[in-house]
Formats: structure tokens, C-alpha cells, sequence
């Protein structure tokens, strides 16, 4: 897609470690990295790739560290109903359709399925 340039912007949101790695090397050299994922186990990454080979600009980003609490225990309560946020699933081939329906707004949850 990037005939071979790189991404502009990566953002991590999955919070597996394997994201890390994919983002170093899919971004492009002065890159923006975002980790927005929340993670469970560590990653290691050659950070001679972020600083000399690619010099990346990487930011941290997070909605809030106090919501989680507040949101776990409304789930447990069931003042939330899970299962009406995914509103749309997409085989990860139909990837276009998805981000349309959810650039329009028409949906609260899109997941790709790989």
C-alpha cells in the first residue's frame, strides 16, 4: 500500500506485544508511533531502529487510568450490555466496507475477523 515507503502514523491499540514489533517495522523513517494499547506482558524492541535507523516521534496515549474501575464495575453489574456494543463483524477482507460503516458513524463496534 505504501509501495515500500512505510506508514505515516502507527497506532497501537491492540495491546498485544506483537503490535510493537509490526509497527517498527511497517512505519515509515520520522514516523508518528502512538501506543494507545494497554499491555499484559512485556516486548522488546532494537531502539537503535527507533532512534538512528528510523528516528520515530513516539507518544504515549490513553483515555484515562481512573475510568477502568468505574467500567469494570459496571459491567459486573450489567449496567452495561456488552454485547450490544460490537454492532457490526467483518471478514478481515471486507476491511473497506468496515472502516466506511464505521467512518459514517452507522456503528458503535466494528471487529475485522482475521
Amino acid at each position: 500500500m505504501t509501495n515500500g515507503a512505510g506508514c505515516d502514523k502507527y497506532i497501537e491499540a491492540t495491546g498485544h506485544p506483537a503490535g510493537i514489533t509490526q509497527g517498527i517495522e511497517m512505519i515509515r523513517k520520522q514516523g508518528t508511533f502512538v501506543v494507545f494499547g494497554t499491555f499484559s506482558h512485556e516486548t522488546t524492541i532494537d531502539w537503535t531502529i527507533i532512534g538512528d535507523q528510523k528516528e520515530l516521534d513516539i507518544r504515549g496515549s490513553h483515555i484515562s487510568p481512573y475510568t477502568y474501575p468505574l467500567a469494570i464495575d459496571f459491567v459486573n453489574k450489567g449496567k452495561v450490555k456488552t454485547e450490544e456494543l460490537v454492532t457490526h463483524t467483518y471478514p478481515i477482507d471486507d476491511f473497506k466496507t468496515a472502516f466506511e460503516i464505521a467512518a459514517k458513524g452507522d456503528a458503535i463496534k466494528v471487529i475485522l475477523v482475521p
